[in-house]
């Protein structure tokens, strides 16, 4: 065990989550979003701009709920 306290050790896991998930939220979002150019609009939307930006929300909707979860010590 290390010497740590565990209130401390429970809230630096927290901090490394929230870090974490953030970057593969943004780093799937980018992907799918920029290179794969869905997130922006030739013109008119498209289908695949569509469905972009509704798991886009979505999936920023779980985001926040996790996060709520998260630091209300729920998990």
């Amino acid at each position: 065990m290390s010497g740590m306290e565990p209130d401390m050790q429970n809230f630096l896991k927290r901090i490394l989550q929230t870090v974490s998930v953030t970057l593969l939220f943004l780093l799937l979002h980018m992907t799918a979003g920029v290179y794969l150019n869905w997130a922006f609009f030739e013109g008119k939307p498209s289908l695949g701009n569509i469905i972009y930006y509704f798991v886009f929300l979505s999936s920023l909707a779980v985001l926040i709920y996790f996060y709520y979860r998260l630091w209300k010590g729920n998990l």
